[in-house]
């Protein structure tokens, strides 16, 4: 089956409803690790998603700078430049002192005198524009990944499992941007969080949960398909050494958009107990979801999920949303457009106007400004 997937991966031939995800494409790993096939036969990968800061240092509170990458936000520790830093701010500070006066070049034209660029950031750029290519785990093949693993220390390495192609019912075992922008976010106002009780709608690999798991002190992830919330499962695994210090739980449970009511069946795996429920309802204040609008039968199940558990919450609730609007050319319209977020920003219009003697719904937006703790690219349409 290995020598079987490693031609096909060789030589991919994507359908009409192949789905593939950016981020596998550009991301810290330099090689994926096929680990397995699931139930239905894909190719599964284990990735390694580097932390730019790690929990460790999170849970102490440590000062955070911002520094600018490649046009992206991102953080690393604040309490020492490195020297070749410390040089040029010092050389900066120099030029600008002293007052030394331009030069030109022989047409004339400003010569430019530039900070020479830190080995952190060139580092940190090739991490981002690298493209990397699917390895195949063979026999006798093991060895080649154990300096890889030995490089990833506990507290700043995320290991996901995924997969790295699905038809588009099948996009929550991928990883996605929006849900590495929700993660960042979540760390930047980690104290907003900490010890909260979360529902996350549409959960997919886990990556957003593990990452909130860290700071809450509960978190419901959710989806659908015992496949999918299998592989979920065995990323909170992968991860539960992250949750330690701060005590959360993660708990991966089936939430179906298109049904009114929580599995309860005790037969049926991942289904909820009614303390689980009530819990969920007694005391959840946030609710999140990442890069779930693509379908608009979808979206509007989605919006009634979220507003029916919102009518039966004890307290009040946050929900954070977080997606890429994604531009296609349809030949319907002759032109670029985005249906899938238009439709998005129809209904969540439509909720905030809804009329509810019980309920009332405010949206604001969230400025992208906060800095960045994971490795992928922010793009503009996040």
């Amino acid at each position: 089956v290995a020598d079987l997937a490693e031609k096909e991966m060789d030589n991919p031939t994507f359908r009409s409803d192949t789905v593939l995800s950016d981020v596998h494409l550009h991301c810290p790993s330099k090689r994926h690790l096929m680990v397995r096939l699931n139930a239905v036969g894909q190719p599964v990968f284990l990735s390694y998603f580097k932390l730019l800061w790690s929990t460790e240092d999170l849970a102490s509170g440590k000062h955070v700078r911002e520094i600018t990458t490649g046009g992206e936000h991102q953080c690393r520790s604040g309490d020492e430049l490195c020297d070749k830093d410390r040089s040029n701010v010092k050389r900066e500070g120099e030029l600008n002192s002293e007052g030394v006066e331009a030069l030109l070049d022989d047409d004339g034209d400003l010569e430019v005198v530039r900070r020479p660029r830190s080995a952190s950031d060139l580092q940190a750029e090739d991490l981002l524009r690298d493209i990397v290519c699917p390895v195949i785990l063979m026999k006798g093949k093991e060895d080649a990944f154990e300096d890889e693993e030995r490089e990833c220390t506990c507290s700043d390495v995320v290991k996901i499992e995924h997969t790295m192609a699905t038809p588009l019912e099948d996009v929550g075992k991928q990883v996605w941007r929006a849900a590495f922008l929700l993660a960042d976010y979540i760390l930047f106002q980690r104290d907003t969080f900490r010890s909260c009780s979360v529902l996350e709608l549409g959960g997919g690999t886990g990556i957003t949960s593990i990452i909130m798991g860290t700071v809450a002190k509960r978190v419901y992830c959710t989806d659908v398909g015992e496949d999918l919330l299998a592989m979920c499962e065995q990323n909170v695994a992968l991860n539960k050494h992250l949750m330690e210090s701060g005590g959360g739980e993660i708990k991966v449970k089936e939430l179906d958009w298109l049904k009114d009511e929580f599995c309860t069946d005790p037969e049926a795996p991942y289904s909820w107990s009614e303390e689980e429920i009530a819990d969920l309802l007694d005391h959840c204040s946030v609710i999140m979801a990442a890069d779930v609008f693509y379908d608009d039968d979808l979206t509007d199940a989605l919006f009634r999920t979220l507003y029916r558990i919102t009518h039966n919450l004890r307290n009040s609730c946050t929900v954070y949303l977080a997606l890429e609007k994604r531009l296609n050319f349809t030949l319907r319209h002759m032109d670029v457009t985005c249906e899938a977020y238009s439709h998005f920003r129809n209904t969540l219009d439509d909720l905030e106007n809804l009329q509810d003697g019980k309920m009332k719904y405010t949206v604001e937006p969230v400025k992208l400004d906060f800095c960045q703790f994971l490795v992928y690219e922010r793009i503009e349409q996040l």
